[in-house]
């Protein structure tokens, strides 16, 4: 399977919205998300990238297919909480890119998506002037009932691209689980590399 990558801006993306949207629901409703998605929800959240001209949106393609997709903005233009969670770090927010989520199915894993996704935001935080690259991953306890025996953890990929564990830099938001009720609130650990 060949993948092509693009990136999406203003009309493509608003094209492109009920696709991504399941996409997202679809990939976080797994492990560790255990995201319970919501379609209007995540038709709000990514105009976001639709409508801010510094913000990144890549999709993978299979034939005319979206397979995956990865989005990256400044830092001080995402939600407050992952902003607050760099307070008294030393880190300037205007240097920050945060590379936002990235989903893929998995039949396409393994392939050298997540380098291409990875490689696509850092180039354009670079392009923005920005000095760090970061993004922050769910922490979910280890023995979690719901815990996947086959997930595999990404730390090593991680590692392997440059970024760093930011052990004192951790935000909370809140989703609700496939298992909840509501919506609780979630752990989310900060990576960063400078660019």
């Amino acid at each position: 399977m060949s993948l092509d990558f693009r990136v999406l801006t203003g009309p493509e993306v608003e094209a492109a919205l009920d696709d991504l949207a399941a996409l997202r629901i679809r990939v976080f409703r797994d492990w560790p998300y255990l995201y319970d998605g919501d379609p209007a929800y995540e038709r709000r959240y990514l105009a976001s990238y639709r409508d801010n001209p510094r913000a990144i949106l890549v999709v993978a393609f299979d034939g005319g297919r979206i397979v995956g997709a990865s989005t990256g903005t400044p830092l001080e233009d995402h939600a407050d909480d992952f902003a607050a969670a760099f307070a008294g770090t030393g880190y300037d927010l205007a240097e920050i890119f945060y590379c936002a989520e990235s989903v893929l199915l998995p039949e396409y894993r393994g392939q050298g998506a997540g380098h291409a996704f990875f490689a696509a935001r850092e180039d354009h935080g670079r392009r923005l002037g920005r000095r760090f690259c970061t993004f922050c991953s769910v922490l979910r306890p280890a023995d979690h009932p719901l815990k996947s025996a086959a997930y595999s953890p990404l730390d090593a990929f991680w590692t392997k691209r440059g970024y760093e564990r930011l052990d004192a830099v951790v935000a909370q938001f809140e989703w609700k689980d496939i298992d909840q009720p509501g919506a609780t609130s979630h752990d989310l650990q900060f990576w960063i590399k400078p660019l």
